[in-house]
């Protein structure tokens, strides 16, 4: 194993590296768009978007200023507002509720499994047949049901079939948030080809990462592509002449131009970061701090680890990688490793160690939204949706990009053993 003298720091993600492998592509494509001074909408756009449907296996792909308009525009696409209720997940990025909330529409939040952290299609299904305990908080008869928004989280996909089957059964649409997970997939099928509608950001810290904001929405029915073309537009075909009440957001032809270039290594860098996840799982393995997940159980109530029945308040001398459950090779399905997010009940300790020995780190998500205090008004309780809960408390993402070294590796992998060991005697 590296000491601290051996080695300054880890950084959570390096895009220096990555930009210096590219960069004279890069800066040729800028200069395409600079030369032709075609900076908004144009032929990089088209480019991009052709490149990225044909990417992710979708008929459709309309470029957008953002992941978060991405979700707003389809919502918006599919006629979402007051009175309506579009079910997702407590245990994701703001953006996926506050589309939502935004419209006017109500937010249903439906709980995680514990090892994907991605929506539970069982609780989905419960949900929408009347047995889930949520339902007396919602008067469905009131309420328009309108669509499902599972989240890729981390870089893997929801289980897909049982949502989409779930969603016909009930009459509603099914709109991926992909905004972590371009590339992943599911029994073959790539993010954002299987829903009605698939959203994408391309954040600078994304795996396909702009330089600057930028985002995405896949289709495959034409009518619903056309009119996202003319909502990005301020709704309007032709100019000035407006059908609809649209917003502005738009993706820059120089972020297409760029985001062209980088989508052609997209696979490779995916490919590598799979490489360095599989890599921290053998040597936390090797380090002996590895827990088995088929031990681990809670049932809400750990946030100070002294409470409740999270059973990682007796075992905080262990880790626990994460899982490929839809994302195993062996069944079509592939990670593409965003993240890479331990579960520990040292959450703590760890970060304490970290923060000594310069390793970046970060908490995917320390509250989760059905806590957030700008819900309050929909009447949830922390154990409404207690597997977010546990995993918002217990939940930490350690540095993970293509290159990222095994001496790096093995220097955090070190700083997590230092920090528990102490804990497990």
């Amino acid at each position: 194993m590296s000491s601290e003298k051996d080695l300054p720091g880890v950084p959570l993600l390096d895009l220096n590296a990555q930009y210096d492998s590219i960069k004279t592509e890069i800066k040729e494509a800028v200069d395409r768009v600079l030369e032709s001074q075609y900076f908004i909408m144009g032929p990089e756009v088209s480019a991009f978007e052709e490149d990225v449907a044909a990417y992710c296996g979708a008929d459709y792909a309309i470029g957008c200023a953002s992941g978060s308009d991405a979700l707003l525009l389809s919502l918006m696409a599919l006629d979402v507002g007051p009175g309506d209720a579009v079910i997702t997940t407590p245990y994701t990025f703001f953006a996926t509720a506050g589309a939502i909330s935004r419209l006017g529409a109500v937010p249903i939040f439906i709980d995680i499994d514990p090892v994907s952290y991605n929506m539970d299609p069982e609780k989905l299904r419960d949900f929408l047949e009347g047995s889930h305990p949520l339902r007396h908080k919602f008067n469905l008869e009131e309420l328009n049901l309108k669509a499902v928004i599972p989240v890729h989280l981390y870089g893997q996909m929801a289980d897909m079939d049982p949502i989409m089957e779930l969603a016909r059964e009930h009459g509603l649409y099914v709109i991926e948030d992909a905004a972590q997970a371009i590339g992943a997939e599911y029994k073959g099928r790539r993010a954002g080809s299987i829903g009605d509608l698939g959203c994408f950001s391309f954040f600078p810290s994304k795996n396909l990462g702009a330089y600057g904001d930028g985002g995405l929405v896949t289709a495959g029915d034409p009518e619903l592509a056309e009119k996202l073309r003319v909502l990005r537009l301020h709704g309007a075909k032709p100019k000035y002449h407006h059908t609809m009440v649209g917003i502005n957001s738009r993706l820059d032809a120089i972020q297409a131009a760029i985001l062209k270039v980088k989508l052609r290594y997209l696979d490779r860098w995916s490919d590598d970061s799979r490489a360095k996840a599989l890599a921290y799982n053998r040597m936390i393995e090797e380090a002996g701090i590895a827990g088995d997940w088929g031990e681990l159980s809670c049932m809400g109530g750990c946030g100070d680890m002294g409470q409740g029945s999270c059973s990682l308040k007796e075992k905080q001398g262990l880790v626990y990688c994460p899982q490929e459950t839809e994302g195993d090779p062996a069944k079509e399905g592939r990670h593409v490793y965003h993240q890479y997010v331990i579960r520990t009940g040292a959450r703590q300790e760890i970060m304490d160690a970290f923060d000594e020995k310069n390793i970046g780190y970060s908490v995917y998500y320390p509250v989760p939204l059905h806590e957030q205090q700008c819900f309050r008004y929909l009447g949830y309780e922390a154990d409404d949706c207690p597997v977010s809960t546990c995993a918002s408390n217990t939940t930490l993402a350690l540095p993970i990009y293509p290159e990222i070294t095994a001496k790096q590796q093995a220097f955090v992998v070190e700083a997590i053993k230092e920090a528990i060991l102490p804990l497990s005697h």
